[in-house]
């Protein structure tokens, strides 16, 4: 029998998991709440293989070592964002690492037309002002999606779901991604970079967190954007230059902005602090701004991607576990 320990699991999983194991007799599964790190990896000593979900990053090369001295042979992510992990640490140490990279493309590009429909239709500007009794019309009147261009940096697998809702609506669809697949050509047109930034009414972005596309969106690009233009990203808080964005926000250089990632979001995200100080002041600025919401990372969260989450990784750990190679290695 197989012994797997999963860390960092959400309630959602832990019922999930319960599931899986049905047909999975052959394999015991244990879990915890805490976070992969120096002082939490004794835990796996004497499990084959490990599955982590969290934001928190995994760069102490000891973590790495002790997991090959455990007879260990993978780390298997239970997300997509897999910039948590130093895959040259992990390679040196024999570590295949795994990501889940299309748990529900579906999930995340429903956030995008949520928070993007949310700002269209001024409903944040409608709330504020109803909490003081206030239900005057003047500022709400709304553009209809199917008048407006919308914008994808990303057409992979959440890129093209987005596209695929937009277009749905009516929308232009135009989108910039180093490969151009044919089945979308229905569906947006191809451009680049520049005339997304310079023509869309909705900027959307759904690119992974590399060094090519740390701070992607900087001053600059936001400069380049429609003063009327709504950016949105849904993809990673790192892709995108905060203080750039919130004077963008504050001095109009576009017109609103919904958020369901930030930069600093590590240890905040999932955690309740309604009773005890944060320390982010990029995100302490951004729920001020009256042109601005955020989500707290949950694009992902419904019950297909919870679902999805866990059952990818467990096939993808039970792979490599037993010789196997799996197709989402990432090193």
């Amino acid at each position: 029998m197989k012994k797997v320990l999963l860390y960092n699991i959400m309630d959602d999983e832990e019922v999930v998991i319960k599931e899986w194991l049905k047909t999975h007799p052959d394999v015991a599964v244990d879990s915890n709440k805490v976070t992969l790190n120096p002082d939490t990896v004794d835990l796996a000593k004497g499990y084959d293989g490990i599955s982590t979900e969290q934001d928190n990053l995994i760069d102490d090369p000891i973590v790495y070592q002790k997991l090959h001295e455990f007879g260990i042979k993978q780390i298997t992510l239970r997300i997509t964002g897999y910039d948590t992990i130093n895959l040259d640490l992990a390679t040196q140490n024999q570590l295949k690492v795994t990501n889940v990279p299309a748990y529900s493309p579906r999930s995340v590009s429903e956030m995008v037309l949520a928070q993007t429909m949310w700002l269209l239709r001024h409903l944040h500007v409608a709330q504020n002002r109803e909490q003081s009794y206030n239900f005057t019309w003047e500022g709400l009147q709304a553009r209809e999606i199917h008048d407006l261009t919308v914008g994808i940096i990303g057409a992979g697998k959440i890129g093209s779901e987005v596209a695929r809702i937009f277009k749905a609506l009516g929308a232009t669809v135009i989108a910039a991604d180093p490969v151009h697949r044919p089945e979308l050509n229905s569906i947006l047109d191809y451009v680049d970079h520049e005339t997304v930034y310079k023509e869309a009414d909705i900027v959307t972005t759904h690119t992974p967190l590399l060094e090519s596309t740390y701070h992607l969106f900087d001053e600059s690009i936001f400069k380049k954007m429609k003063p009327s233009a709504i950016f949105i990203n849904a993809s990673r808080g790192g892709v995108v230059d905060t203080p750039a964005l919130i004077a963008a926000l504050q001095n109009h250089e576009i017109t609103a902005a919904g958020l369901d990632t930030i930069e600093g979001e590590a240890n905040i995200f999932s955690d309740d602090f309604s009773e005890k100080p944060f320390e982010n002041d990029y995100l302490k600025t951004v729920l001020e701004l009256p042109n601005a919401i955020i989500t707290p990372h949950i694009g992902f969260y419904t019950d297909n991607a919870i679902r999805n989450m866990v059952d990818i990784s467990m096939k993808d750990m039970l792979t490599i576990i037993n010789g196997g190679t799996s197709e989402h290695e990432l090193n």
